[in-house]
């Protein structure tokens, strides 16, 4: 019996070429082809999601080494102190710089390999971090972190995404938590490099310098990891793709293999002749036009908005600057704590992900997040603060350490739930589109840290720390709302059956119907969805 899905073109008023999978057919051959999902996966595959994750830590350091680089400037670039202003242009120009790097890293990783995207990141980011250590004005050390960003940008659009395409579907999540893992590692790294180089003169440019170490690592360790079996499958490129399977499942047989290939290529046929010698703007179309791929699209960005508008990023480039202003003699070395508290926290999402689901996780943290901040916001109130962020006090009193409380807590949930999930998100779009919806997910990112880093001073002074994070946890409040109605459960799902939920809406019922049919089939029983 032929098993491959009927493919369907669809005439579309706008002009829009738009193909479909007759729904459920893609899920009914999914237990014949898929026999290969319960074959045990070899330890390869921890190891190369592990080495490529590295990328993370690039992201992760930059992200914490500027908190402590802030305060330690002091007068070293142009012989002057900075304002608020230039310590916002300095810290938010990385982000613009990752928002180019994304966008670059998209436009090409399908026509050149997830790797090339990898490589490209590594050099620029060496290339940042020295120029930054060579600073001796504010321009030079502005380019320098814009060139830094090209380099975070192209490693955290395209590290989830090969990670994503590597990993056995029921690990995935668990997998590509390794990178958000990495991204916390390396701002712990850098919080902890931060309190003991301040002290030290001209101790800043040590940091900056280092960060272009795990770059220079990861781009010699990189030609040990293949590229992704649906990559080299969509580049014709069948029988390396069944290396890289064998790697990946070694207990499995060669028909498991063979059959495997075919459930890629069967998904790949949905957009076989659609993306040979079709332009950009075209794919754009497929994306944005064809409704259940902008639902998914438009549920990742949602997803990862949340995750940078909700916050945190203000604690990651600001912590020291902010405990410093409530008080606490030693801010940097405080900031350890933050730092500390999203890598451990990290570790529980890694080990609940792929047990417990995506949705039920993101409800529970993300309300978490949402009373955090809005404790915080109140303990603020008690904090003599001018509108200058001049404190107005001598010490830290109660407030300063009930701040500090809700903080950690505010960090261990954004750690265990949509700090990683934002970046899984890559699962929920269709082969045909996925590089590009990643790097519009990735765009999302770092277009909404932009707004983050840019505007955390001005906000602070302007509606008062109670003020800006009683506006952080409205944002956390809103996306809970989204998320409750909006973010269908498929973990578990192949990457082939995950484009069938969005043909029902937001899907979140038809998900709960398919999981229920896996598991069916899984046990003998064949269910229809």
């Amino acid at each position: 019996m032929d098993t491959k899905p009927y493919l369907e073109p669809r005439e579309s008023t706008d002009k829009v070429d738009i193909y479909h999978v007759e729904d459920g057919q893609l899920s009914d051959s999914s237990a014949e082809y898929d026999a290969i999902e319960e074959t045990e996966p070899g330890k390869r595959v921890w190891w190369i999601c592990m080495t490529a994750s590295v990328g993370g830590f690039l992201f992760g350091y930059d992200t914490g080494v500027i908190s402590a680089v802030l305060v330690s400037l002091g007068t070293a670039l142009g012989g002057k102190a900075l304002t608020s202003g230039e310590q916002e242009l300095i810290t938010s120009i990385t982000s613009g710089g990752a928002f180019i790097g994304a966008l670059v890293a998209g436009l090409t990783g399908d026509k050149m390999g997830r790797k090339f995207a990898i490589y490209l990141g590594c050099v620029v980011f060496v290339l940042g971090a020295i120029i930054q250590a060579a600073a001796y004005s504010l321009v030079q050390m502005t380019i320098g972190r814009l060139i830094v960003g090209f380099g975070v940008g192209s490693a955290a659009m395209i590290i989830p995404l090969y990670i994503g395409e590597l990993a056995p579907a029921r690990y995935r999540g668990r997998l590509i938590v390794f990178d958000n893992l990495f991204v916390a590692g390396g701002q712990f790294i850098a919080y902890a490099l931060g309190a003991g180089f301040t002290e030290i003169p001209q101790g800043w440019r040590y940091m900056v310098g280092l960060g272009a170490l795990p770059a220079i690592v990861l781009a010699a360790v990189l030609p040990l990891c293949p590229e992704s079996p649906r990559h080299l499958v969509s580049h014709r490129k069948v029988d390396e793709a069944k290396k890289v399977l064998h790697q990946i499942f070694p207990q499995a047989t060669p028909e498991m293999v063979d059959n495997k290939i075919k459930l890629i290529q069967a998904s790949l046929e949905i957009s076989t002749g659609i993306l040979s010698d079709r332009s950009i703007w075209w794919q754009l179309k497929q994306l944005f036009c064809v409704p259940a791929n902008a639902r998914a699209l438009f549920t990742a960005c949602a997803v990862m908005a949340i995750s940078q508008l909700g916050g945190f990023n203000t604690l990651m480039y600001y912590s020291s600057t902010l405990f410093a202003l409530v008080g606490f003699n030693k801010p940097v070395a405080v900031s350890l704590v933050v730092g500390g508290t999203n890598f451990l926290f990290g570790f529980a999402c890694f080990f609940t992900l792929d047990r417990f689901g995506r949705r039920i996780i993101l409800l529970i943290t993300v309300m978490g997040m949402a009373l955090s901040l809005t404790i915080a916001a109140i303990a603020f109130h008690w904090i003599p603060v001018s509108r200058d962020l001049v404190l107005e006090a001598q010490g830290i009193n109660w407030a300063g350490v009930l701040l500090l409380v809700t903080i950690i807590f505010y960090v261990g949930f954004f750690a265990a739930g949509v700090a990683p999930v934002a970046w899984v998100g890559t699962e929920l779009l269709p082969h045909e589109v996925r590089a590009l919806g990643t790097m519009i997910n990735t765009l999302t990112c770092w277009g909404c840290n932009i707004i983050i880093a840019s505007t955390f001073l001005s906000m602070m002074k302007s509606m008062t720390p109670s003020g800006a994070f009683g506006f952080y946890a409205g944002i956390c409040g809103t996306g809970w709302v989204f998320i409750f109605f909006c973010y269908p459960e498929v973990h578990g799902m192949p990457l082939e059956l995950v484009r069938e939920v969005y043909t029902h809406g937001f899907g979140v019922k038809h998900a709960k119907k398919m999981q229920k049919g896996l598991k069916a089939t899984r046990n003998g029983r064949v269910v229809r969805v």
